[in-house]
């Protein structure tokens, strides 16, 4: 099976990362998993601190591999820099839209949301989880989810909204206002390392 089902917090714990962005899975243990408890870590190779950094990133948003590299092919074809056009198209994902406005709680309730058609993109429903979201188009709740209470719990949870999303939390509606910059992402990541990884 492609898609990682096991426990987010290890998966964390492997990669030294929050990968829920929260920072929680890292506060009672710091060390990798394993029987034999904290370990002497061995000191990772040029080629394996490139991995180590593509495997947070694709973690992060919860892609296959390639679904990845396909979309760093995509955005290395763009003008500008690789590494940023690369996160602000992983940003642009419908799914990672929906989690920024704060209709989930994590991103893997966001791309489910998606995949049960209870989200639509300019009044049409999309149950695309990949699916691009453009500057300027209006991201809701489907009429019959509404009253769903993962939803209504999300928007309680007082989810820091980036200001590159607008939302209206009464009508679970909200605007991609514009494309991210690098300053707003995560500031743990270092792109250019996945870069390099693809380019070597």
């Amino acid at each position: 099976m492609a898609r990682y089902t096991g426990p987010v917090w290890k998966k964390s714990r492997r990669l030294s990362f929050s990968v829920l962005e929260t920072g929680q899975e890292l506060k009672k243990r710091t060390y990798a998993p394993g029987q034999h408890g904290p370990t002497k870590r061995i000191k990772l190779s040029g080629y394996g601190t490139q991995l180590r950094e593509k495997q947070r990133i694709r973690n992060m948003y919860g892609l296959n591999e390639r679904q990845f590299a396909n979309l760093f092919q995509k955005a290395s074809k763009m003008e500008g820099m690789a590494g940023v056009n690369f996160l602000i198209l992983l940003e642009s994902r419908l799914d990672n839209v929906v989690y920024r406005m704060g209709f989930a709680r994590t991103r893997k309730a966001a791309r489910q949301l998606v995949n049960h058609g209870h989200i639509e993109v300019n009044g049409k429903k999309v149950d695309i989880p990949s699916a691009q979201v453009f500057p300027g188009d209006v991201v809701a709740v489907r009429e019959n989810a509404r009253n769903m209470k993962v939803i209504a719990e999300a928007l309680e949870a007082n989810i820091t909204i980036p200001a590159f999303v607008d939302v209206d939390k009464e009508n679970k509606k909200g605007t991609f206002v514009r494309l991210p910059e690098r300053s707003e992402l995560n500031q743990e990541l270092n792109e250019a390392l996945v870069v390099e990884y693809y380019n070597r």
